[in-house]
Order: C-alpha cells, then structure tokens, then sequence
C-alpha cells in the first residue's frame, strides 16, 4: 500500500508513505534542494511538535510561551546562559552556496506545512510559530550536540572540582582519572567559588529534549559476509521512553530516469542533513566520541573585571529578559570572555569557573559537511567531509567498492603541552588558552583496516589518531563484545548483526564474577548467583542480584572511601557518571591495592557488600525494568486510556551489553537508554534494515504514532528500499 501525501510541492516532487509509514520522496530530476525541502516539509508533517518544542527551549522561551514554573524559568536560565542562538547569523554567511540553497529549501518546505497547519497542542497554548530559518536549525544543532552529548564530560570534569575541594586525595584522583595533568594547582582549585551546576536538574530531565548515552557502530569488509560486500551496522543509544521517537526515516529518490540515485537513512527534525544513510554507493553510520571539547578555566575577579597577565580587564556582559505568563519578567546579566560564560558574579570579589565547548559558537562547517554526503561515493569521500562536521562523533562507512573505514569529527582544542583538558587552568595566563583546533586528519581514523573490521561504542580510540582527543572514555566492554561476535562469525549476513545488536551478555558482569563467585556462600542463593550466565535478559534474576551487588560496592568503596555514601546514592540515581564512565570505578573495584580501599580487603568488601543485598525479595530483570513511553508535550500527564502514552513494557540489556538497556529514576522522573534505532545494511543489496523505538508520526491519532514499538521489542526489522 502507497499512501500519497498531499501538499503543495514543487514542480515534479511526489511523497507517499510506505505500508510502514515512512515517506518516499521522489524527486524526478537532479535537483537536489527539491529533495531538501520534501525532507522539511515530511518534518512538519509528522513531527513538527518536537521541533518546535526544542526551538522554544533553545531559545529560552518556554516561561513566555508554555509554563511559567520555577523549573522552567531555570531551564530557560540554562538556554540563555548558553547562548546558542548567538553568532548563528555570522555562521550562516560562511556557507558556501549549494548548502546555502540546500538549507533554504528546508525551511521553505518546513514553513509550507506550518503555514497549513500547526500542532493543535501548541494552538492550545496560543503559541503562534514564527517561520523556521536556517539560525533555527543551527541552534537545534547546537543544542543537541551540547545537552544530548557533551554535557557528560562537562558533568565528570564539574564533579572533579568537587572531589578536590571535598578533599580527595592525590593518589585517589589520579587513579580514577588516568589522564589526569601531571602537573597541576591544587590550591587553585579549591578557591573557586562554584555557582550552579553546568546542567540543571531541569534540563537533563527534560522529556522533549533527546538524551543520548552510548552508541555501536561496525563495519566489517566483504571478506566477512556472506555476499562479498561490506556491511555496516549501527544502533544509537538514546532515550526511549519517549513519544515520538527521536530518529524520523526517509527514503529518498532523485535524478533523471537514466540517473537515479536514492538515500534511506535516519534524520533528526529540524536538522537539514542525512545522519545515518545508504545510498546506492556508499553506507555511513555515527557514535559519540567522548572527545574533550569542554574545558574551564579559573578567573580571578575583582570589582567586576578579571585578571589578565598583569592587567585587570572587563568582561564582555549580556543582559537577557526572560519573560513569564502571567509573571513579572526574569532578568539576568551574563559575564563573559574567550573561556566562555563565567559561573559567577565578577562584582563580587573572588575565584569562579569560565567554561567553553568547542562548538558551542559553529554550525556553518557541519552544515557543509553534511551537504557533501549527498554526492559521496566512496569511503574515501565520505571520511573527507564527514571529518568536518563540527561536533563529535564516530563515523564508520561502507562503500560498494569493497573498502571500509572510520573517522572521528569534532573541534578538538589545540591545548598547551601537558594539558588534558580535565581541569581548570588559571584564566589570566594566555598560555593556557586555546590556540585554535586540531587538524581533522590528524584525529583517529581508519582505511581499509587488515582485518576488515571496525567496531566503535564509545570506547578509548585515541590509537588511531595522531592526537588524543579522548581521556574521559566510556567503558571497552559493549565493543570488546561485539568485537568478539564478529570475530566468532563466518560468512555473515543480516542475522548475525542484527543477533549481535540484540545480545544482553555483559564482559562487564563475567569479569566481576569471576572475582565474586568463588567469595559467594555456598548455599542455594549462592550457588544460583554464582551460576547466573551473565546476560540481561527479561527473565534474569542473576541481572538483578549483580546491580544490587554492584550498587552496595560502590557505595562501600567510594562512599566510605571519599566522595560520601550519599554523594554515591546521588551520582547512581540521578545523574549519568556511573553509566558513562563505570569503567574508571570498575578498574578500581577489580584492584586489591587501591588508594580507595584505605588500607581495607577488597575480598572482605565484596562479600560485604553481598550479605548487605542477600535475601532481597527475588524478581526478574523485566520486572525490575520497566518503563512507559510518554508523550513529549504531556509528559504522563494524562489518563492512561487516551493512548498519548504507551505501556508498561520491559527493557533487556544493561550497562555494558551491547543492547544497552537503562533505566534511572529521580522521583517521578524517568529516564531510559537502549537502541533507539537499528540499522543494517550489505552493500551488496540495495536495502537497509531497519527498526525504530516508536513510530513515524507525532500525531496521537495516526496508525503510526507507535507503530513499531512491539517489533523493536522482539528485535524484528523492517526493510528499507527505493522504489526504482
């Protein structure tokens, strides 16, 4: 069934909707920006909701035009003080011209359905959009690059400072930090006066905003498959207990009869670009990299100017006028420099953090990048451009010539010798600021590799690179596991990746035990704990006792051990350190000789924390992990049997499988990351398989608002293909 979708396109542009519901665009001639405004006008059409919910928060409006709540006021807080919507203008005079025209055609086509209809929920409100511009889409871009990704370096290298100033040891912070600085100001650090948190609770709970955690993407070369051409797959790791999903498929069509090219791919609304693709030459898939791109600095303050060298200079000031329903208007001044905006107040006499992501004033060189895909054949082309893209990310590509490969993007901080960029330097000496970014050819990247595969899911890959943009990874297990299945496979095919994304086996869980099981009792619990064979599947009860086990470790080696047991409980419920960075603990819990351990067994510890969660009443991993998707603008507001939100289901997986299954809560707040989208394709076929964490439409009405949720639960895929 091919439903047409009526609207009043250009001249020889044709959209319908697959049985699925994902729209074909079919553009019958080589004009490609008619191909970029379908892709702004189906945008509109099935989730133009979320769009313009992440427009209002990033420009900090949502106390003028939704909710006028404390929380809000401080999420809008957070959005001006980040400043995105800034320099967006001067961004947009660097593009060159086809992206230029690309990028117009997208708002046009985004403005062609808003001037047809607009979300009743936003009707409801009286929210009367203004048309969607190129500035729009850089500030989404920026924004979630920053709130979606980064933020949990910003997090880990914050909660640094804290450790410092709460007394934490040398030898303890250089062992969970590795790549600490060799030499470093110690006294510094623990003058800062430290204002607000880098991100509020407000904004990382914040439903219409995706969050992402962790991803997995592979290549393997054709002398591994089945059919002889390279394959790809990738999984990106995000929320999902929400409604719509975040990723939205297109399958494009363009080109004179003789010439027809066509992309399936993934794409983010608001975002004029093909993030995840295949085309008929070329395949490309993304992780986040966890390259430092964020750094602080500490400035010294008096009388409202900052030290600098052996001078005292102002700091440029940014005063916005936050308006409320209902309310009398916020005010706030903003002070900042070339570290960025200062956590303080400089009239107050005193030591504050200045902080800066790379990224954080670009835009123009990714949108350019992404601009260049629509005409990559080869791996060698799409490494060329997609090494522009401004924020950071693991690319691994694919092409029907036979090669494979993988390149990091990202603005990595050209940085003064010896620095890493994990804490703050003193703001007043030149020499510790940025002197431009690294070359991207001189980032991690990978031709053609001699054993034909390359596995990334956010680990350390620094090895690959002539620099080191990384040293807050997360942890090697997801791709040690997947490395291990693909090396294990013969003559693969489409099952054997798509068995691979759906595997709950954790190394993380097996290298544990391998030190537990033999302390465990040796009585029934025991005995069933210590056979448990490590995989999180819904029927698991072994799953359950290791987390509870592995939250009563924590607790009893780094609360007693410095940070607090109530610091602990907080980092593991209501923040992403312990599932972005549990590596760096795990290397301690695994050590018998760790500063942490101040001088107690780790033997004794473990068993401990054993008898401290044995005899807890039993239940599976399903029941423990359950979740309702909620409707982005409702937010689990309404009454379950109006169908906004779907659920409860059940959630496999767990931190370190390769089908990541999360879920935290911070009171009535939900949280989850688990593959938000799966893709697999051969190059030796013209299709890609597929399956996405709800559906195409944001529209509660539509057959498709959730209509994959059950086949991405039973791991089943859909498939992608041109028509013609």
């Amino acid at each position: 069934m091919r439903d047409r979708i009526d609207c009043p396109a250009p001249n020889r542009v044709y959209l319908h909707r697959s049985e699925d519901g994902v729209p074909h665009i079919d553009v019958r001639s080589d004009e490609l920006y008619k191909v970029s405004w379908a892709m702004g006008y189906c945008h509109a059409l099935d989730r133009g909701l979320a769009m313009l919910l992440m427009r209002i928060l990033a420009n900090g409006r949502a106390s003028e035009l939704l909710d006028a709540s404390d929380e809000m006021l401080e999420v809008d807080r957070f959005f001006r003080r980040m400043g995105w919507t800034n320099d967006t203008r001067v961004e947009l005079e660097q593009l060159d011209e086809p992206t230029r025209t690309l990028v117009h055609a997208y708002c046009d086509g985004v403005n062609t359905r808003f001037g047809e209809s607009v979300p009743w929920e936003l009707r409801v409100l009286g929210v009367v959009p203004e048309p969607w511009t190129p500035q729009d889409s850089v500030t989404l871009s920026r924004m979630i690059g920053y709130v979606t990704l980064a933020q949990s370096q910003a997090e880990m290298e914050r909660l640094i400072v804290e450790m410092v100033q709460a007394g934490v040891d040398e030898p303890r912070l250089r062992e969970l930090f590795p790549s600490m600085d060799e030499t470093w100001d110690r006294a510094l650090i623990e003058k800062v006066t430290l204002g607000e948190r880098i991100v509020p609770a407000a904004v990382r709970w914040l439903g219409a905003i995706p969050r992402a955690m962790a991803s997995n993407n592979w290549v393997v070369s054709g002398s591994k498959s089945a059919s002889g051409k390279p394959m790809l797959a990738n999984d990106p790791h995000l929320e999902v207990n929400r409604l719509p999903a975040v990723w939205y498929e297109l399958v494009c069509e363009w080109g004179e009869p003789d010439a027809r090219q066509y992309a399936l791919m993934a794409t983010m609304p608001g975002l004029p670009a093909p993030l995840l693709a295949r085309t008929a030459d070329l395949s490309w898939g993304a992780t986040y990299t966890f390259m430092d791109g964020v750094d602080s600095w500490v400035e010294e303050c008096r009388g409202g100017k900052r030290r600098r060298g052996d001078d005292w200079v102002s700091f440029e000031t940014r005063t916005e006028v936050i308006e409320r329903k209902g309310k009398a208007p916020f005010t706030e001044t903003f002070y900042e420099c070339e570290h960025g905006v200062l956590d303080g107040d400089p009239n107050i006499d005193g030591f504050y953090l200045a902080t800066r992501w790379a990224p954080g004033r670009s835009g123009s060189g990714s949108l350019t990048a992404a601009a260049k895909m629509w005409g990559a054949h080869t791996v060698v082309d799409g490494m060329a451009a997609l090494a522009g893209i401004e924020s950071s990310w693991n690319w691994v590509l694919a092409d029907r010539e036979g090669h494979i490969g993988y390149q990091m993007s990202g603005l990595m901080p050209r940085r003064r010798e010896g620095v890493s960029g994990l804490l703050p330097l003193a703001g007043w000496d030149p020499a510790n600021d940025w002197q431009g970014f690294i070359d991207p050819v001189d980032l991690p990247r990978a031709y053609d590799p001699a054993d034909g595969i390359f596995v990334t899911a956010n680990q350390d890959l620094n090895e690959y690179g002539r620099v080191d943009p990384i040293n807050l990874p997360m942890g090697d297990y997801r791709a040690r596991r997947i490395r291990e299945m693909l090396e294990e496979s013969r003559r693969m095919g489409i099952s054997t990746h798509a068995h691979i994304q759906n595997d709950v086996f954790s190394i993380q869980a097996r290298e544990m035990m391998a030190i537990l099981g033999p302390l465990l009792p040796d009585d029934e619990a025991g005995r069933a704990f210590a056979a448990w064979d490590g995989c999180y599947d819904v029927a698991s009860t072994g799953a359950v006792v290791f987390e509870r086990w592995y939250a009563a470790v924590l607790r009893l080696v780094f609360g007693a051990g410095g940070f607090g047991v109530d610091v602990v409980d907080h980092l593991l419920g209501k923040t992403g350190i312990f599932i972005d960075f549990y590596q760096n603990f795990d290397t301690i819990l695994r050590s018998e000789a760790s500063a942490w351990l101040a001088g107690r067994d780790r033997d004794a510890l473990f068993r401990e924390a054993y008898a401290s969660i044995a005899g807890a009443d039993e239940s599976t991993w399903g029941e423990q992990q359950t979740m309702t998707l909620s409707n982005i603008f409702f937010a689990s507001k309404l009454p379950g049997w109006l169908g906004f939100d779907r659920g409860p289901v059940s959630l496999q997986g767990g931190r370190a499988t390769p089908h990541q299954g999360q879920i935290y809560r911070s009171g009535d707040r939900v949280t989850s990351f688990a593959p938000s989208y799966r893709l697999i394709t051969d190059m030796a076929e013209h299709t890609a398989h597929t399956c996405l964490a709800g559906g195409p439409s944001d529209r509660r009405t539509s057959k498709f608002y959730c209509s994959e949720l059950d086949d991405w639960l039973a791991g089943r895929y859909k498939i992608l293909r041109p028509k013609n």
